[in-house]
């Protein structure tokens, strides 16, 4: 669950939403000239390689996405590096600092995510991510990312993609040794370019070879889905991040909050849901008669703040809140019975 640390509005409320609704607990809510640069590269050659109202390419692991340039805290900086030290900066954040991220940053992108750039400063750029449906922008879900994060480059177009279906696995180098390069996630889409051994050859957003383990992909055409879509896999890849510590804007396997864990179980079945819940509860089907792969929503005050997946057999499973896990809960448990306002069906 997520909420606002401060005292707003209705329709301050609805505007600012983010990944898991707006729910009563603090912190906890979803519903061109810089200032600074963070740039690995002078800014000048950032512009001149980055245009406004044009596609750009993430080229890290996972992409945090920040409010804005100056959103970062000190304890941010691996989060901004790239690569990205993503588990560093999950091992350096305090409780405290997990619960106050819904001042900084909303959302994650994955490796080779296209965004669209719709502002440049030095070092950053404010972009929106197509494949994130959201009510703060209709283009996509909005939110700044560093320069070295992205690429400008259009990434090689293979007739196969490798998407990953394990929490997380690792890029590796392309030759005997297989050196461990970069860890990235369930979800993560990369290009064919052949088999090795018990490895996929594949390319990275920046044009670079890579292996992967054949056994933590599956291999389909491009624009088909990973998973082939049914209630019974979407229960399966769900429990496979069970365990999984919850993250406040979290997409990715490092890291999930509620609607990030139903966002990304649909993604991999070829299903576009919108990121926050509030959304996800204004689309798909109305249902009165719950199955598994069915979201079930709840709300405080009459906003929607939070969603779970129903499993069957009168439970759920959810990413709950900061310092808890993705976990299977009874549907009967308080405050979710209680809080219960509806459920939707995204599955044809």
């Amino acid at each position: 669950m997520r909420s606002t640390s401060r005292v707003l509005v209705l329709s301050a409320v609805m505007a600012l939403a983010v990944a898991c609704g707006t729910a009563p607990a603090p912190h906890e809510s979803r519903g061109a000239t810089a200032t600074t640069s963070t740039a690995s590269v002078p800014a000048t050659a950032a512009r001149a390689a980055f245009t406004t109202g044009h596609s750009a390419w993430v080229a890290v692991s996972v992409a945090r996405l920040w409010q804005s340039p100056t959103a970062p805290r000190p304890v941010d900086a691996p989060a901004l590096k790239a690569p990205v030290r993503f588990r560093a900066w999950l091992r350096a954040m305090t409780l405290s600092q997990r619960r106050a991220l819904d001042l900084h940053s909303d959302t994650e992108a994955l490796w080779g995510e296209r965004v669209v750039v719709v502002r440049l400063r030095p070092g950053w750029a404010k972009v929106v991510v197509p494949s994130q449906p959201s009510q703060k922008d209709s283009r996509g879900y909005p939110g700044w990312v560093p320069l070295r994060q992205l690429t400008a480059t259009t990434p090689r177009r293979t007739a196969d993609l490798a998407t990953v279906t394990t929490r997380t696995a690792w890029l590796r180098s392309d030759d005997t040794a297989a050196t461990r390069t970069a860890e990235i996630s369930f979800g993560t889409d990369l290009p064919v370019l052949g088999r090795t051994g018990g490895y996929l050859r594949v390319a990275t957003p920046r044009g670079a070879v890579r292996r992967i383990a054949a056994r933590a992909v599956v291999v389909h055409a491009r624009n088909t889905p990973a998973i082939a879509p049914t209630a019974a896999s979407l229960v399966r890849s769900a429990r496979t991040f069970l365990g999984l510590p919850y993250l406040w804007g979290g997409l990715s396997g490092f890291g999930l909050d509620c609607s990030g864990l139903v966002w990304l179980d649909h993604r991999a079945h070829g299903i576009t849901i919108p990121r926050d819940a509030l959304p996800q509860s204004q689309h798909g089907r109305v249902v009165t008669k719950r199955a598994p792969g069915d979201l079930l929503f709840y709300a405080h005050n009459g906003l929607v703040h939070h969603v779970t997946m129903y499993i069957g057999n009168g439970q759920v499973i959810q990413a709950p809140h900061t310092g808890a896990s993705v976990e299977i809960s009874a549907f009967s448990a308080q405050p979710l019975r209680s809080e219960y306002v509806g459920a939707r069906r995204y599955l044809n």
